[in-house]
């Protein structure tokens, strides 16, 4: 019958027993295929490359890894030896027996990684001082792109520091970083610096050096930093000759002098044509004078100062800070820095107080900022009274000196000695503008509907003819120096918050500009 021929062509099934083995094998022999990829493929083996490319795929990795994987097999003990990069940091936590294994030595020191191990042993300074050398001892020396050091180092571990600076100099390395912290000792203790060492032993293949919490001494001998390009000074004693260093480095392209003293007068008379970023904060100068023809980004904060920035031409954008509230800041940024003047992009903080007298203008000097397309002022006012007139008004005599501007960012923080404010919003015409004709976006933070504010707003409305937009936000955002003392004005700025959109909403139509007040749903307060 047809049931049975068809019974009789079938395979035989599988017993019960067999048909779960099978399955099993397959599965094993299809796991085993896609973990190991093509069976009859070479395996890679580290062993049969180059003995000069080993070291170099090595060297990709961080230094704590290169350690450890160093350690896998006999023949790659030696491969993290020519690590490009050395860098150590101070203080981690390791595991107390440290021994002579490498791999435990650099534990903590070639990352950042902070996390306790098994034991929460907490390494030493004096671990820490083992560590590094033992480190550069057993390292080869050669190849040597980075040295970096953080730690809190003593005066008394002067030496300690001689011998890193020598390991660095005669090893070539073309980045050195020592931050010496400064946490625990005054600033007189500060560790020096032994720059002539450098000088002595190869400073000719030193690109980059940036020191932090040490003192330096240079001196007329040092002559060899022909190849420094950038140079990093933050917390340092400088005693010697510092203008006549920085004179002798001819191709230096980055200049940061940060909370540094003993230079009174920064005055540099040889010409640095490569320098193209020179930033100075909180460091007590008298006067700064550089020459440098491809300046592109100046960067200053501090007291007010005579600066005088010669043959800069090529100057993209330009900070000026001052920290000290003085009725002549804003004139000070605008006018006694002519050299900034082809500035494109200019960023002014300063502190102005109706304490002091009201400053008298000087002449205005027409068109002086013929390049600047984008300014942000950050202004700190000191009052009495929250709505009398201050020294913010004379942003609308600044601003007729950038006839191509095109957007002005304002933040503006109060600080009024009495209680008094008010959600006056009648209308003002405001300080007499030239016209202008490329101001197409303005923002204004910390808008609180003040008298000056208002006459501000309505000269820019009034003047600037193609203005597409005129954004305020009560709430200050970005203040310059940090909000300690904001907190005091946060309840103000929500009770008048309906003033402040009720005044927009008004002016908007009176000069029919378009006016957004950002935090508008806060109006239902």
């Amino acid at each position: 019958m047809a049931g049975a021929g068809e019974d009789e062509a079938a395979p035989p099934s599988p017993s019960p027993d067999r048909q779960p083995m099978e399955e099993a094998a397959a599965a094993k022999r299809s796991r085993s295929k896609n973990h190991h990829g093509l069976a009859d493929g070479p395996s890679f083996r580290m062993e049969d490359l180059p003995a000069e490319v080993q070291p170099v795929i090595i060297s990709l990795l961080p230094l704590k890894e290169a350690v450890r994987t160093s350690m896998v097999s006999r023949s790659w003990t030696t491969l993290w030896r020519f690590h490009g990069d050395l860098c150590f940091n101070e203080p981690v936590d390791v595991d107390s027996n440290t021994d002579d294994n490498p791999a435990d030595q650099v534990n903590g020191t070639g990352t950042n990684d902070q996390s306790t191990n098994q034991c929460g042993t907490k390494i030493t300074r004096a671990k820490f001082i083992e560590t590094v050398n033992s480190v550069i001892q057993q390292h080869s020396g050669i190849g040597i792109n980075k040295f970096s050091i953080s730690c809190d180092l003593h005066k008394e571990d002067s030496h300690h520091l001689d011998r890193w600076i020598r390991f660095a100099a005669s090893s070539k390395a073309k980045i050195i970083d020592f931050d010496l912290k400064l946490f625990d000792y005054p600033v007189e203790e500060a560790p020096h610096f032994p720059l002539e060492a450098l000088d002595a032993q190869g400073s000719s293949f030193v690109q980059s050096l940036s020191l932090a919490g040490a003192s330096i001494k240079p001196s007329s001998g040092i002559c060899r930093f022909t190849v420094l390009r950038r140079l990093v000074l933050n917390s340092v004693q400088i005693f010697g000759d510092f203008p006549g260093l920085l004179a002798k480095c001819s191709r230096l392209e980055d200049l940061e002098i940060i909370r540094c003293s003993g230079v009174d007068d920064l005055i540099v008379p040889h010409k640095l044509d490569k320098l193209q970023k020179l930033l100075i904060a909180r460091t007590d100068v008298q006067m700064v004078v550089i020459h440098a023809a491809d300046l592109a980004h100046f960067e200053y904060e501090g007291r007010l100062i005579p600066i005088v920035l010669h043959g800069c031409s090529k100057l993209e954008k330009a900070t000026i800070a001052f920290d000290t509230t003085n009725p002549s800041a804003l004139a000070h940024a605008f006018n006694v820095i002519p050299s900034i003047s082809p500035v494109k992009i200019l960023i002014v903080r300063a502190i102005i107080s109706t304490y002091a007298q009201s400053l008298e203008l000087p002449l205005r000097p027409q068109g002086m900022f013929m390049h600047l397309r984008h300014m942000t002022c950050q202004i700190v006012v000191y009052c009495r009274e929250l709505n009398e007139d201050n020294g913010l008004l004379q942003l609308a005599h600044w601003l007729d000196t950038a006839p191509q501007l095109e957007t002005l960012d304002l933040h503006m923080l109060y600080l009024s000695s009495g209680a008094f404010f008010s959600a006056e919003v009648a209308g003002a015409e405001g300080p007499c503008m030239c016209r202008h004709d490329h101001l197409k976006t303005v923002f204004m933070g910390g808008f609180q509907c003040y008298k000056s504010q208002i006459e501000l707003a309505c000269s820019i409305l009034g003047n600037a003819s193609v203005l597409e937009q005129l954004t305020i936000e009560p709430r200050l955002t970005e203040a310059p120096w940090g909000e300690d003392d904001y907190g005091q004005n946060r309840d103000i700025e929500s009770r008048i918050l309906p003033g402040v959109c009720e005044w927009a909403q008004r002016t908007s139509k009176r000069f029919g500009k378009v006016i957004t007040v950002l935090d508008a749903p806060l109006n239902s307060e």
